[in-house]
């Protein structure tokens, strides 16, 4: 029997160990632990590999996305249009600022907000569209902009899974206001905790979102709003910055590691393999089948020491948090049907061809 970890931080550190050493030890050695050199590094290389203006840290990606919203002007008696299959950040923080979610379906096999079906819920009281490039696939950006530009809605794009995805050459997070990513550990740029950025072209925008941030003020003491604390730490900082030369190279290895499952799972019958979006590229945060018998499947692999989860059990609309607006199943058939079915199997840089060959022929003896 093989042990396969659904993913292997620790092999990433060791590859690249000689550099998170010394970031630390920078960090160490000049306590610059809060705000600081590091911290301006990360963002000035993060905005720059993006091509956008202004890079915003912040303490984690869910804040990111607060953060805007309330930057933005969005509040009580408002509405904000989201997917029905995202993390429960995407959802809570259009809550917190007293916006209410608009959760849509999504699209057969792609997984992402279906565009078809967002201006049938435009509402007078609809502010914003957040799509999610869920799993690593960018959502069909062409649509959605065209919809925001034709009803004058702002859009955020929650990038937290989707680091350097594209759609037609052009990143996810610039095609919006402001786009958030999440460097949640195991996200394909992560730190070693809680970690997350806004991407905005707009200088005010952005001055309005790094003031909320720290505080409500660009100066210490000089608090021109009431803010929150959402600061990125220089350690963290700065084992983003050792790590970012590293991101192109395991993407490729990622999308190496998807393509070599596609091949090996394509001929199973009870298996659908994730679908890509024409004229993009699926940079595979994770690699999430669609499979019968789903969670004996799951048991089956453990037993023979694969590690798989369910990214997510329950779509938004039907957890517990928003059980007041009494959605039913029919009301989101795709996300419905999908949640008995999704599983997410090991996919890492370092994931070795035999690792993925011993996945592969265990799910095919399942179905045998």
């Amino acid at each position: 029997m093989m042990r396969v970890p659904f993913a292997d931080l620790q092999a990433q550190y060791q590859s690249i160990k000689p550099d998170i050493d010394q970031a630390i030890q920078a960090v160490i050695a000049e306590t610059a632990f809060i705000g600081g050199k590091f911290v301006q590094q990360f963002e000035k290389e993060f905005a720059d590999a993006y091509g956008v203006n202004h890079c915003i840290p912040c303490a984690n990606g869910t804040d990111a996305i607060y953060i805007v919203l309330r930057m933005l002007g969005i509040g009580p008696g408002d509405e904000v249009i989201t997917t029905a299959c995202s993390w429960i950040s995407t959802a809570e923080t259009i809550s917190q600022t007293g916006a209410s979610p608009v959760f849509i379906d999504i699209e057969p096999d792609l997984f992402t907000i279906d565009a078809s079906l967002i201006e049938a819920a435009i509402t007078p009281h609809t502010k914003a569209i957040i799509p999610v490039h869920l799993y690593g696939q960018i959502a069909d950006m062409t649509a959605i902009t065209a919809i925001c530009e034709k009803y004058q809605l702002y859009l955020i794009e929650d990038c937290a899974q989707a680091h350097f995805s594209t759609l037609g050459g052009q990143k996810a997070g610039t095609f919006g206001q402001a786009s958030t990513f999440s460097f949640f550990p195991g996200k394909n740029l992560g730190a070693y905790g809680d970690a997350g950025a806004i991407l905005a072209q707009d200088a005010e925008l952005a001055r309005r979102c790094r003031m909320y941030a720290n505080h409500g003020a660009l100066v210490k003491h000089q608090h021109e709003m009431p803010g929150i604390n959402s600061r990125l730490d220089g350690l963290q900082a700065a084992i983003l910055s050792a790590k970012l030369p590293h991101l192109a190279g395991w993407l490729e290895k990622r999308i190496a590691c998807a393509d070599r499952y596609d091949t090996l799972l394509a001929d199973i019958p009870q298996v659908q393999i994730p679908r890509r979006r024409l004229d993009s590229t699926h940079t595979f945060h994770l690699y999430v089948i669609r499979a019968e018998q789903r969670d004996a499947l799951a048991i089956f692999l453990k037993e023979r020491g694969i590690e798989t989860l369910i990214h997510y059990p329950t779509p938004l609309p039907f957890l517990k948090a928003y059980a007041s607006l009494a959605h039913s199943p029919g009301d989101f058939p795709v996300a419905a049907d999908y949640q008995s079915k999704i599983l997410s199997i090991p996919i890492f840089p370092e994931l070795s061809e035999e690792a993925q060959v011993y996945v592969a022929e265990c799910i095919r003896s399942f179905y045998a």
